[in-house]
């Protein structure tokens, strides 16, 4: 299996620091926009780039796993129904992703100060350091970048199609995500055929920096029943 990695909203590879040293032959995917050139502006165009990566390539047994957006690209490639694709995982992400009116206009008008909010429901624990760092992630994505981000999430919206999804998923979520809370998570799992959940005690909205082991291990284990 090949474990390929897709970050969120406003954010790069670097959230997947802790799960390098557990997956180091992974591939960590660097979205359009996020440090590399592009400016997509819909779920669609994001899964199309994911897409043409894997396909140039030439990767196959593919495990997914998208974090948030990321998890949005993931589950609009599984419904695509490619060859390549065995499985995803989502951590903290649903089949709708809609987005309160005032972050984007926020992010319009007030970046930094709206940054800083958002930042603050990424965890359970917003400690200084994990603002800090979710604040400068988003400075580098940029504000017309974030503000496609999550329009794109906002428009996202795969709930009539889940029961079209053939591979197994895994829906991670942490028990204190403001963002996405369990109950998309548990939504997903259920109308996916072979859909399950796992919920991370002591997480928020990014589980897999504020509890990576427990991430990781739920990952592991994901992976290896894929292999049987």
């Amino acid at each position: 299996m090949n474990l390929l990695f897709i970050h969120g909203a406003g954010c790069l590879p670097d959230v997947f620091a802790q799960q390098r040293g557990v997956f180091p032959s992974a591939c960590y995917q660097q979205l359009p926009g996020h440090g590399i050139p592009g400016e997509p502006g819909t779920i669609e165009e994001f899964a199309d780039a994911v897409d043409a990566d894997i396909r140039s390539e030439n990767m196959h047994d593919i495990v997914l796993c998208g974090s948030s957006m990321g998890g949005a690209i993931a589950l609009t490639l599984a419904v695509r129904k490619p060859s390549y694709l065995r499985g995803i995982a989502l951590i903290g992400s649903g089949a709708r992703l809609r987005v309160a009116p005032q972050f984007i206009d926020g992010l319009r008008n007030d970046f930094l100060n709206t940054a800083l909010t958002f930042a603050g429901y990424f965890f359970a624990d917003p400690t200084p350091e994990r603002i800090d760092a979710s604040v400068a992630m988003m400075q580098l994505v940029g504000q017309a970048q974030m503000i496609r981000d999550l329009t794109a999430c906002n428009a996202f919206d795969v709930t009539a199609q889940l029961g079209e999804i053939g591979v197994p998923l895994l829906a991670l979520v942490g028990e204190a995500d403001a963002l996405t809370p369990v109950k998309y998570s548990e939504f997903v799992a259920a109308k996916v055929p072979n859909g399950r959940v796992v919920v991370i005690a002591g997480a928020g909205h990014l589980a897999m920096i504020e509890k990576p082991e427990a991430t990781n291990a739920a990952l592991v284990e994901y992976v290896t029943s894929l292999s049987v």
